[in-house]
Protein backbone atom coordinates (compact mmCIF):
# COMPACT_ATOMS: atom_id res chain seq x y z
CA UNK A 1 0.00 0.00 0.00
CA UNK A 2 2.85 2.31 0.86
CA UNK A 3 4.77 1.61 -2.30
CA UNK A 4 3.82 4.20 -4.89
CA UNK A 5 3.82 3.05 -8.53
CA UNK A 6 5.22 5.98 -10.48
CA UNK A 7 4.08 6.85 -13.96
CA UNK A 8 6.74 7.35 -16.64
CA UNK A 9 4.67 8.47 -19.57
CA UNK A 10 3.80 12.14 -19.92
CA UNK A 11 0.14 13.07 -19.60
CA UNK A 12 -1.48 15.53 -21.98
CA UNK A 13 -0.47 19.12 -21.26
CA UNK A 14 1.98 18.44 -18.45
CA UNK A 15 4.96 16.26 -17.68
CA UNK A 16 4.27 13.52 -15.17
CA UNK A 17 6.60 12.29 -12.40
CA UNK A 18 10.14 11.47 -13.38
CA UNK A 19 10.17 7.99 -12.05
CA UNK A 20 11.97 4.80 -12.89
CA UNK A 21 10.31 1.41 -13.14
CA UNK A 22 11.34 -1.87 -14.79
CA UNK A 23 8.05 -1.55 -16.61
CA UNK A 24 6.46 1.55 -17.99
CA UNK A 25 2.87 2.55 -17.41
CA UNK A 26 0.97 4.15 -20.25
CA UNK A 27 -1.52 6.98 -19.62
CA UNK A 28 -4.41 4.50 -19.87
CA UNK A 29 -2.90 2.48 -17.02
CA UNK A 30 -1.92 -0.53 -19.12
CA UNK A 31 1.55 -1.84 -18.63
CA UNK A 32 3.99 -1.98 -21.51
CA UNK A 33 7.34 -3.71 -21.49
CA UNK A 34 10.31 -1.40 -21.09
CA UNK A 35 12.10 -0.49 -24.32
CA UNK A 36 14.84 -2.93 -25.34
CA UNK A 37 18.41 -1.87 -25.86
CA UNK A 38 19.12 0.37 -28.83
CA UNK A 39 20.10 -1.25 -32.09
CA UNK A 40 18.22 -3.66 -34.32
CA UNK A 41 14.56 -4.52 -34.11
CA UNK A 42 11.56 -3.67 -36.21
CA UNK A 43 10.78 -0.13 -37.22
CA UNK A 44 8.57 1.48 -34.58
CA UNK A 45 8.28 4.98 -35.97
CA UNK A 46 4.85 5.46 -34.43
CA UNK A 47 5.32 9.24 -34.42
CA UNK A 48 4.87 9.23 -38.20
CA UNK A 49 6.42 6.61 -40.44
CA UNK A 50 5.74 8.73 -43.49
CA UNK A 51 7.51 11.81 -42.14
CA UNK A 52 9.40 13.84 -44.71
CA UNK A 53 13.17 13.47 -44.78
CA UNK A 54 13.61 17.15 -45.61
CA UNK A 55 14.50 19.90 -43.17
CA UNK A 56 12.10 22.84 -43.03
CA UNK A 57 12.73 26.32 -41.63
CA UNK A 58 10.93 29.60 -41.12
CA UNK A 59 12.77 32.80 -40.15
CA UNK A 60 11.01 35.85 -38.74
CA UNK A 61 12.09 39.08 -37.05
CA UNK A 62 11.02 40.58 -33.74
CA UNK A 63 12.02 42.80 -30.85
CA UNK A 64 11.39 42.94 -27.12
CA UNK A 65 11.99 45.54 -24.38
CA UNK A 66 14.26 44.41 -21.56
CA UNK A 67 15.19 46.83 -18.79
CA UNK A 68 14.17 49.80 -20.90
CA UNK A 69 16.28 48.67 -23.88
CA UNK A 70 14.89 47.31 -27.15
CA UNK A 71 16.49 44.01 -28.12
CA UNK A 72 16.03 43.04 -31.81
CA UNK A 73 16.13 39.36 -32.61
CA UNK A 74 15.74 36.75 -35.33
CA UNK A 75 13.51 33.76 -34.64
CA UNK A 76 14.42 30.63 -36.59
CA UNK A 77 11.92 27.79 -36.26
CA UNK A 78 12.65 24.51 -37.99
CA UNK A 79 13.90 20.95 -38.07
CA UNK A 80 17.44 19.57 -38.15
CA UNK A 81 18.23 16.16 -39.58
CA UNK A 82 20.04 13.76 -37.27
CA UNK A 83 22.00 10.75 -38.53
CA UNK A 84 23.21 7.42 -37.22
CA UNK A 85 26.81 6.25 -37.20
CA UNK A 86 26.56 5.20 -40.83
CA UNK A 87 25.35 8.63 -41.88
CA UNK A 88 21.78 7.52 -42.53
CA UNK A 89 19.01 10.00 -41.64
CA UNK A 90 17.05 8.85 -38.59
CA UNK A 91 15.17 11.84 -37.22
CA UNK A 92 14.21 15.49 -37.59
CA UNK A 93 14.66 17.48 -34.38
CA UNK A 94 12.59 20.66 -34.03
CA UNK A 95 13.89 23.79 -32.34
CA UNK A 96 13.25 27.51 -32.17
CA UNK A 97 16.35 29.72 -31.95
CA UNK A 98 16.01 33.33 -30.82
CA UNK A 99 19.23 35.17 -31.67
CA UNK A 100 19.97 38.83 -31.12
CA UNK A 101 20.32 40.44 -34.55
CA UNK A 102 22.51 43.45 -33.73
CA UNK A 103 25.55 41.45 -32.51
CA UNK A 104 28.65 41.49 -34.72
CA UNK A 105 31.14 39.50 -32.61
CA UNK A 106 29.57 36.12 -31.85
CA UNK A 107 32.50 35.15 -29.60
CA UNK A 108 31.15 37.61 -27.04
CA UNK A 109 27.58 36.41 -27.31
CA UNK A 110 26.53 33.37 -25.22
CA UNK A 111 24.15 30.75 -26.61
CA UNK A 112 21.92 28.70 -24.31
CA UNK A 113 20.03 25.48 -25.08
CA UNK A 114 16.72 24.99 -23.26
CA UNK A 115 14.55 21.87 -22.95
CA UNK A 116 11.92 20.37 -20.69
CA UNK A 117 11.84 16.82 -19.41
CA UNK A 118 9.40 13.98 -18.81
CA UNK A 119 11.07 12.02 -20.28
CA UNK A 120 8.67 12.75 -23.10
CA UNK A 121 7.56 16.36 -22.64
CA UNK A 122 7.90 18.95 -25.35
CA UNK A 123 9.55 22.24 -24.42
CA UNK A 124 6.34 24.27 -24.56
CA UNK A 125 6.68 25.06 -20.84
CA UNK A 126 10.06 26.78 -20.99
CA UNK A 127 9.34 28.18 -24.46
CA UNK A 128 6.04 29.87 -23.56
CA UNK A 129 6.52 30.43 -19.85
CA UNK A 130 10.08 31.28 -18.92
CA UNK A 131 12.77 33.34 -20.65
CA UNK A 132 11.96 33.58 -24.35
CA UNK A 133 10.72 36.84 -25.90
CA UNK A 134 7.05 35.85 -25.50
CA UNK A 135 5.11 34.14 -22.74
CA UNK A 136 1.54 33.15 -21.97
CA UNK A 137 -0.23 34.76 -19.02
CA UNK A 138 -1.69 32.41 -16.40
CA UNK A 139 -3.38 33.00 -13.05
CA UNK A 140 -1.01 32.71 -10.11
CA UNK A 141 -1.65 29.52 -8.14
CA UNK A 142 -5.21 29.17 -9.44
CA UNK A 143 -7.14 27.84 -12.41
CA UNK A 144 -6.61 29.90 -15.58
CA UNK A 145 -9.99 30.42 -17.32
CA UNK A 146 -10.50 29.06 -20.86
CA UNK A 147 -9.59 30.92 -24.07
CA UNK A 148 -8.89 33.51 -25.19
CA UNK A 149 -5.42 33.44 -23.63
CA UNK A 150 -2.91 36.27 -23.77
CA UNK A 151 0.58 35.83 -25.23
CA UNK A 152 2.58 38.89 -24.27
CA UNK A 153 6.07 40.36 -24.57
CA UNK A 154 8.24 38.88 -21.85
CA UNK A 155 10.08 41.58 -19.90
CA UNK A 156 12.01 38.83 -18.08
CA UNK A 157 13.50 37.30 -21.23
CA UNK A 158 17.19 36.46 -21.17
CA UNK A 159 17.74 37.69 -24.73
CA UNK A 160 19.71 40.66 -23.48
CA UNK A 161 22.23 38.19 -22.00
CA UNK A 162 22.19 35.16 -24.29
CA UNK A 163 20.80 33.74 -27.49
CA UNK A 164 18.19 31.10 -26.69
CA UNK A 165 17.48 27.79 -28.45
CA UNK A 166 14.39 25.83 -27.36
CA UNK A 167 14.65 22.14 -28.39
CA UNK A 168 11.85 19.58 -28.49
CA UNK A 169 12.84 15.99 -27.70
CA UNK A 170 12.23 13.37 -30.37
CA UNK A 171 8.58 12.41 -30.62
CA UNK A 172 7.46 15.74 -29.11
CA UNK A 173 6.66 19.10 -30.66
CA UNK A 174 7.44 18.77 -34.36
CA UNK A 175 10.39 16.41 -33.77
CA UNK A 176 9.83 13.17 -35.66
CA UNK A 177 11.58 9.85 -36.17
CA UNK A 178 12.16 9.46 -39.91
CA UNK A 179 14.33 7.80 -42.55
CA UNK A 180 15.99 4.68 -41.17
CA UNK A 181 15.30 5.72 -37.60
CA UNK A 182 13.22 3.88 -35.02
CA UNK A 183 11.92 4.88 -31.61
CA UNK A 184 14.74 2.82 -30.09
CA UNK A 185 17.29 5.23 -31.57
CA UNK A 186 15.97 8.02 -29.34
CA UNK A 187 13.84 6.74 -26.46
CA UNK A 188 16.38 6.06 -23.73
CA UNK A 189 18.79 7.86 -21.41
CA UNK A 190 21.87 7.56 -23.62
CA UNK A 191 19.95 7.59 -26.89
CA UNK A 192 18.17 10.81 -25.99
CA UNK A 193 21.38 12.47 -24.80
CA UNK A 194 23.23 11.47 -27.96
CA UNK A 195 20.49 13.06 -30.08
CA UNK A 196 20.62 16.35 -28.15
CA UNK A 197 24.42 16.42 -28.28
CA UNK A 198 24.37 15.81 -32.02
CA UNK A 199 21.82 18.58 -32.53
CA UNK A 200 23.89 21.04 -30.47
CA UNK A 201 27.03 20.17 -32.43
CA UNK A 202 25.21 20.72 -35.73
CA UNK A 203 23.77 24.02 -34.51
CA UNK A 204 27.18 25.32 -33.46
CA UNK A 205 28.69 24.32 -36.80
CA UNK A 206 25.98 25.77 -38.99
CA UNK A 207 25.72 29.05 -37.11
CA UNK A 208 29.43 29.70 -36.49
CA UNK A 209 29.01 29.48 -32.71
CA UNK A 210 31.99 27.31 -31.84
CA UNK A 211 33.70 30.17 -30.03
CA UNK A 212 30.58 31.46 -28.25
CA UNK A 213 30.09 30.84 -24.51
CA UNK A 214 27.75 27.85 -24.22
CA UNK A 215 25.13 26.87 -21.65
CA UNK A 216 22.68 24.01 -21.05
CA UNK A 217 19.43 24.89 -19.27
CA UNK A 218 17.18 21.90 -18.67
CA UNK A 219 14.14 21.47 -16.47
CA UNK A 220 13.04 18.35 -14.55
CA UNK A 221 14.16 15.30 -16.56
CA UNK A 222 15.92 17.95 -18.62
CA UNK A 223 18.37 18.26 -15.70
CA UNK A 224 18.94 14.50 -15.80
CA UNK A 225 19.51 14.91 -19.56
CA UNK A 226 21.91 17.84 -19.06
CA UNK A 227 24.25 15.77 -16.89
CA UNK A 228 24.62 13.19 -19.66
CA UNK A 229 24.64 15.67 -22.58
CA UNK A 230 27.40 17.72 -20.96
CA UNK A 231 29.49 14.58 -20.62
CA UNK A 232 28.84 13.53 -24.24
CA UNK A 233 29.55 16.99 -25.63
CA UNK A 234 33.02 17.20 -24.12
CA UNK A 235 34.08 13.56 -24.48
CA UNK A 236 32.78 12.97 -28.00
CA UNK A 237 32.65 16.41 -29.62
CA UNK A 238 35.34 18.30 -27.71
CA UNK A 239 32.83 20.94 -26.59
CA UNK A 240 33.35 22.43 -23.14
CA UNK A 241 30.47 24.31 -21.57
CA UNK A 242 30.66 27.54 -19.61
CA UNK A 243 27.77 26.52 -17.41
CA UNK A 244 24.78 24.30 -16.72
CA UNK A 245 21.55 25.55 -15.12
CA UNK A 246 19.45 22.79 -13.57
CA UNK A 247 15.84 23.92 -13.10
CA UNK A 248 13.95 21.65 -10.68
CA UNK A 249 16.75 19.14 -10.61
CA UNK A 250 16.75 15.37 -10.29
CA UNK A 251 19.90 13.38 -11.00
CA UNK A 252 19.21 10.40 -8.74
CA UNK A 253 15.72 9.09 -9.43
CA UNK A 254 16.00 6.65 -6.55
CA UNK A 255 16.10 9.61 -4.14
CA UNK A 256 12.39 10.29 -4.75
CA UNK A 257 11.19 6.74 -5.47
CA UNK A 258 10.00 4.82 -2.37
CA UNK A 259 11.06 1.18 -2.52
CA UNK A 260 10.84 -1.64 0.01
CA UNK A 261 13.73 -1.34 2.42
CA UNK A 262 14.78 2.08 1.15
CA UNK A 263 13.40 5.00 3.19
CA UNK A 264 15.37 7.80 1.54
CA UNK A 265 12.36 9.13 -0.35
CA UNK A 266 10.28 9.55 2.82
CA UNK A 267 13.12 11.47 4.44
CA UNK A 268 13.65 13.57 1.34
CA UNK A 269 10.02 14.57 0.95
CA UNK A 270 9.41 15.63 4.55
CA UNK A 271 10.77 19.22 4.26
CA UNK A 272 8.63 19.68 1.12
CA UNK A 273 5.60 18.41 3.02
CA UNK A 274 6.39 21.05 5.63
CA UNK A 275 6.63 23.79 3.00
CA UNK A 276 3.30 22.86 1.43
CA UNK A 277 1.52 22.58 4.80
CA UNK A 278 2.89 26.01 5.67
CA UNK A 279 1.66 27.50 2.40
CA UNK A 280 -1.88 26.13 2.80
CA UNK A 281 -2.16 27.15 6.46
CA UNK A 282 -2.60 23.51 7.43
CA UNK A 283 -0.28 23.62 10.45
CA UNK A 284 -1.58 23.78 13.99
CA UNK A 285 1.15 26.27 14.87
CA UNK A 286 2.24 28.06 11.70
CA UNK A 287 5.62 29.82 11.97
CA UNK A 288 5.76 33.36 10.65
CA UNK A 289 8.61 32.76 8.16
CA UNK A 290 9.07 29.82 5.81
CA UNK A 291 12.87 29.48 5.55
CA UNK A 292 13.64 29.11 9.30
CA UNK A 293 10.81 26.57 9.54
CA UNK A 294 12.31 24.57 6.67
CA UNK A 295 15.70 24.61 8.38
CA UNK A 296 13.98 22.95 11.34
CA UNK A 297 12.35 20.44 9.01
CA UNK A 298 15.67 19.60 7.38
CA UNK A 299 17.28 19.00 10.77
CA UNK A 300 14.40 16.81 11.93
CA UNK A 301 14.28 14.82 8.68
CA UNK A 302 18.02 14.08 8.64
CA UNK A 303 18.16 13.46 12.38
CA UNK A 304 15.33 12.18 14.53
CA UNK A 305 13.12 11.06 11.63
CA UNK A 306 15.89 9.27 9.71
CA UNK A 307 17.03 7.55 12.90
CA UNK A 308 13.51 6.30 13.60
CA UNK A 309 13.05 4.90 10.11
CA UNK A 310 16.47 3.29 10.26
CA UNK A 311 15.37 1.29 13.31
CA UNK A 312 12.59 -0.34 11.32
CA UNK A 313 10.73 -2.95 13.38
CA UNK A 314 12.99 -2.21 16.36
CA UNK A 315 11.27 1.15 16.84
CA UNK A 316 9.13 0.99 19.99
CA UNK A 317 5.53 2.19 20.15
CA UNK A 318 6.53 5.01 22.45
CA UNK A 319 9.28 6.13 20.08
CA UNK A 320 6.93 5.95 17.12
CA UNK A 321 4.34 8.07 18.91
CA UNK A 322 6.96 10.69 19.77
CA UNK A 323 8.19 10.90 16.19
CA UNK A 324 4.59 11.08 14.92
CA UNK A 325 4.05 14.09 17.15
CA UNK A 326 6.99 15.89 15.64
CA UNK A 327 5.94 14.89 12.13
CA UNK A 328 2.49 16.29 12.77
CA UNK A 329 4.04 19.62 13.75
CA UNK A 330 5.89 19.78 10.43
CA UNK A 331 3.36 18.22 8.04
CA UNK A 332 -0.05 19.17 9.41
CA UNK A 333 -1.15 15.52 9.29
CA UNK A 334 -2.69 14.00 12.41
CA UNK A 335 -0.59 11.89 14.75
CA UNK A 336 -3.09 9.03 14.40
CA UNK A 337 -2.75 9.05 10.61
CA UNK A 338 1.04 9.10 10.82
CA UNK A 339 1.16 6.18 13.24
CA UNK A 340 -1.21 4.17 11.02
CA UNK A 341 1.06 4.96 8.06
CA UNK A 342 4.04 3.62 10.03
CA UNK A 343 5.58 7.12 9.73
CA UNK A 344 5.89 6.60 5.95
CA UNK A 345 3.50 8.76 3.94
CA UNK A 346 3.78 8.61 0.17
CA UNK A 347 3.40 11.72 -1.95
CA UNK A 348 0.00 10.65 -3.29
CA UNK A 349 -1.23 10.03 0.24
CA UNK A 350 0.03 13.39 1.48
CA UNK A 351 -1.49 15.35 -1.39
CA UNK A 352 -5.00 14.08 -0.66
CA UNK A 353 -4.79 13.84 3.13
CA UNK A 354 -3.44 17.34 3.81
CA UNK A 355 -6.61 19.17 2.69
CA UNK A 356 -9.11 16.31 2.89
CA UNK A 357 -11.25 18.23 5.39
CA UNK A 358 -11.63 21.00 2.79
CA UNK A 359 -12.49 18.57 0.01
CA UNK A 360 -9.34 19.55 -1.87
CA UNK A 361 -6.26 17.83 -3.29
CA UNK A 362 -2.95 19.70 -3.47
CA UNK A 363 -0.80 19.69 -6.60
CA UNK A 364 2.31 17.72 -7.38
CA UNK A 365 4.07 19.78 -10.03
CA UNK A 366 3.19 22.91 -8.06
CA UNK A 367 1.58 22.29 -4.67
CA UNK A 368 0.25 25.84 -4.49
CA UNK A 369 -2.50 24.66 -6.84
CA UNK A 370 -5.47 22.75 -5.45
CA UNK A 371 -8.44 20.99 -7.02
CA UNK A 372 -11.67 19.46 -5.85
CA UNK A 373 -11.43 15.85 -4.68
CA UNK A 374 -13.94 13.51 -6.34
CA UNK A 375 -13.66 10.58 -3.93
CA UNK A 376 -13.12 11.85 -0.39
CA UNK A 377 -12.43 8.28 0.74
CA UNK A 378 -9.56 7.81 -1.71
CA UNK A 379 -6.19 6.96 -0.18
CA UNK A 380 -4.11 8.57 -2.96
CA UNK A 381 -4.42 11.71 -5.04
CA UNK A 382 -6.60 11.05 -8.08
CA UNK A 383 -4.98 13.70 -10.27
CA UNK A 384 -2.65 16.69 -10.22
CA UNK A 385 -4.68 19.92 -10.11
CA UNK A 386 -1.80 21.74 -11.78
CA UNK A 387 -2.52 19.93 -15.05
CA UNK A 388 -5.99 21.36 -15.46
CA UNK A 389 -5.05 24.77 -14.08
CA UNK A 390 -2.51 25.85 -16.71
CA UNK A 391 -2.09 23.08 -19.30
CA UNK A 392 -4.70 24.31 -21.77
CA UNK A 393 -3.23 27.83 -21.74
CA UNK A 394 0.24 26.56 -22.64
CA UNK A 395 -1.07 24.22 -25.32
CA UNK A 396 -3.09 26.97 -26.99
CA UNK A 397 -0.24 29.45 -26.71
CA UNK A 398 2.45 27.29 -28.31
CA UNK A 399 0.18 26.28 -31.19
CA UNK A 400 -1.07 29.81 -31.89
CA UNK A 401 2.31 31.50 -31.50
CA UNK A 402 4.16 28.94 -33.60
CA UNK A 403 1.75 29.13 -36.52
CA UNK A 404 0.86 32.83 -36.56
CA UNK A 405 4.11 34.49 -35.42
CA UNK A 406 6.86 31.97 -36.20
CA UNK A 407 5.07 30.92 -39.42
CA UNK A 408 5.88 27.25 -38.94
CA UNK A 409 3.90 24.02 -38.81
CA UNK A 410 0.55 25.13 -40.21
CA UNK A 411 -0.18 21.65 -41.56
CA UNK A 412 1.54 19.67 -38.77
CA UNK A 413 0.41 18.46 -35.36
CA UNK A 414 2.40 19.71 -32.37
CA UNK A 415 2.75 16.94 -29.79
CA UNK A 416 2.82 18.22 -26.21
CA UNK A 417 3.93 14.78 -25.07
CA UNK A 418 5.91 11.99 -26.65
CA UNK A 419 4.43 9.67 -29.22
CA UNK A 420 6.08 6.27 -29.35
CA UNK A 421 7.29 3.32 -27.33
CA UNK A 422 8.84 2.81 -23.91
CA UNK A 423 11.93 4.34 -22.36
CA UNK A 424 15.28 2.57 -22.03
CA UNK A 425 16.67 3.44 -18.61
CA UNK A 426 19.71 1.16 -18.97
CA UNK A 427 23.06 2.82 -19.53
CA UNK A 428 25.76 1.93 -22.03
CA UNK A 429 23.72 0.42 -24.84
CA UNK A 430 23.25 3.81 -26.47
CA UNK A 431 26.83 4.99 -26.14
CA UNK A 432 26.98 6.28 -22.59
CA UNK A 433 30.17 8.02 -21.56
CA UNK A 434 30.86 6.25 -18.32
CA UNK A 435 28.25 7.90 -16.17
CA UNK A 436 26.24 6.54 -13.29
CA UNK A 437 23.05 4.54 -13.33
CA UNK A 438 23.33 0.96 -14.47
CA UNK A 439 21.02 -1.99 -14.77
CA UNK A 440 18.53 -3.18 -12.23
CA UNK A 441 18.27 -0.08 -10.04
CA UNK A 442 16.93 3.45 -10.20
CA UNK A 443 18.95 5.54 -12.69
CA UNK A 444 21.49 7.99 -11.31
CA UNK A 445 23.52 10.37 -13.49
CA UNK A 446 25.32 12.38 -10.82
CA UNK A 447 28.57 10.72 -11.89
CA UNK A 448 28.07 12.12 -15.40
CA UNK A 449 27.92 15.62 -13.96
CA UNK A 450 30.89 14.97 -11.66
CA UNK A 451 33.00 13.74 -14.59
CA UNK A 452 32.02 16.78 -16.64
CA UNK A 453 33.08 19.11 -13.83
CA UNK A 454 36.36 17.28 -13.30
CA UNK A 455 37.24 17.46 -17.00
CA UNK A 456 36.17 21.11 -17.17
CA UNK A 457 37.06 22.69 -13.79
CA UNK A 458 35.99 26.16 -14.93
CA UNK A 459 32.40 25.16 -15.66
CA UNK A 460 29.80 26.54 -13.25
CA UNK A 461 26.57 24.83 -12.17
CA UNK A 462 23.48 26.53 -10.78
CA UNK A 463 20.55 24.58 -9.32
CA UNK A 464 17.08 26.19 -9.19
CA UNK A 465 14.73 24.84 -6.50
CA UNK A 466 11.05 25.52 -5.81
CA UNK A 467 9.96 25.05 -2.21
CA UNK A 468 6.48 23.91 -3.32
CA UNK A 469 7.75 21.55 -6.01
CA UNK A 470 6.68 18.01 -5.15
CA UNK A 471 7.96 16.48 -8.40
CA UNK A 472 11.64 17.18 -7.70
CA UNK A 473 11.79 18.12 -4.00
CA UNK A 474 14.64 20.32 -2.83
CA UNK A 475 15.97 18.22 0.07
CA UNK A 476 16.96 15.17 -2.05
CA UNK A 477 18.57 17.61 -4.48
CA UNK A 478 20.65 19.07 -1.67
CA UNK A 479 21.72 15.55 -0.71
CA UNK A 480 22.72 14.74 -4.28
CA UNK A 481 24.86 17.84 -4.70
CA UNK A 482 26.63 17.31 -1.40
CA UNK A 483 27.49 13.75 -2.44
CA UNK A 484 29.03 14.23 -5.88
CA UNK A 485 32.39 13.09 -4.56
CA UNK A 486 34.30 15.94 -6.23
CA UNK A 487 37.20 18.07 -4.97
CA UNK A 488 36.21 20.93 -2.61
CA UNK A 489 37.46 23.43 -5.19
CA UNK A 490 34.99 22.05 -7.73
CA UNK A 491 32.22 21.97 -5.14
CA UNK A 492 32.57 25.76 -4.97
CA UNK A 493 31.44 25.94 -8.61
CA UNK A 494 27.94 24.82 -7.58
CA UNK A 495 25.28 27.30 -6.44
CA UNK A 496 21.79 26.44 -5.20
CA UNK A 497 18.96 28.98 -5.50
CA UNK A 498 15.49 28.78 -3.92
CA UNK A 499 12.06 30.18 -4.78
CA UNK A 500 8.69 30.27 -3.02
CA UNK A 501 7.07 28.59 -6.00
CA UNK A 502 6.65 25.17 -7.57
CA UNK A 503 8.33 23.04 -10.22
CA UNK A 504 7.93 25.80 -12.81
CA UNK A 505 8.85 28.69 -10.56
CA UNK A 506 8.68 31.13 -13.48
CA UNK A 507 4.86 30.90 -13.39
CA UNK A 508 4.91 33.22 -10.37
CA UNK A 509 5.70 36.78 -11.50
CA UNK A 510 7.90 37.75 -8.54
CA UNK A 511 9.87 34.50 -8.69
CA UNK A 512 10.27 34.66 -12.48
CA UNK A 513 11.88 38.07 -12.07
CA UNK A 514 14.14 36.76 -9.31
CA UNK A 515 15.06 33.69 -11.32
CA UNK A 516 15.77 35.77 -14.40
CA UNK A 517 18.15 37.97 -12.42
CA UNK A 518 19.85 34.95 -10.84
CA UNK A 519 20.42 33.21 -14.18
CA UNK A 520 21.54 36.45 -15.86
CA UNK A 521 24.15 36.93 -13.13
CA UNK A 522 25.17 33.28 -13.50
CA UNK A 523 25.73 33.72 -17.26
CA UNK A 524 27.92 36.76 -16.64
CA UNK A 525 30.00 34.94 -14.01
CA UNK A 526 30.45 31.83 -16.13
CA UNK A 527 31.34 33.86 -19.22
CA UNK A 528 34.00 35.90 -17.42
CA UNK A 529 35.83 32.73 -16.29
Amino acid sequence: MRRLIWVLAVALFVLLPIEWSPREMRPNGLYAQAAPQAGGGARTNTAGAEASEKEEWSVTEGSVRVGGVTVPYKASAGTTMLANGAGDPIGLMYAVAHTRSDVTDLSTRPVSFFYNGGPGSSTLWLHMGSFGPKRVETVNGEFTPPAPYSVIDNAETLLDKTDIVFIDAMGTGFSRVTGKGTDRDFYGVDEDANAFAQFISIYLRRNDRWNSPKFLMGESYGTFRSAVVGNVLQSRYGIHLNGIVLISSILDIGSTSPRPGDDRAYIGFLPSYAAVAWYHNALKEKPAALEPFLDEAREFAAGEYATALFKGSKLTSAEKAAVAGRMSYFTGLSEEYLVQADLRVSLGQFNIELLRDRGLTSGRIDARFTGYTFDLMSENAETDPFNNAVGAAFSAAVNQYTRTVLKFGQDKEYFNSRRGGGWNWNRGGGGGQGGGGGRGGPPNVQDDLARTMIANPKMLVQVENGYFDMATPFFPTEYTFSHLGIHPDLQKNITLKYYQAGHMMYLLDSERRAQRDNIAAFIERATRR
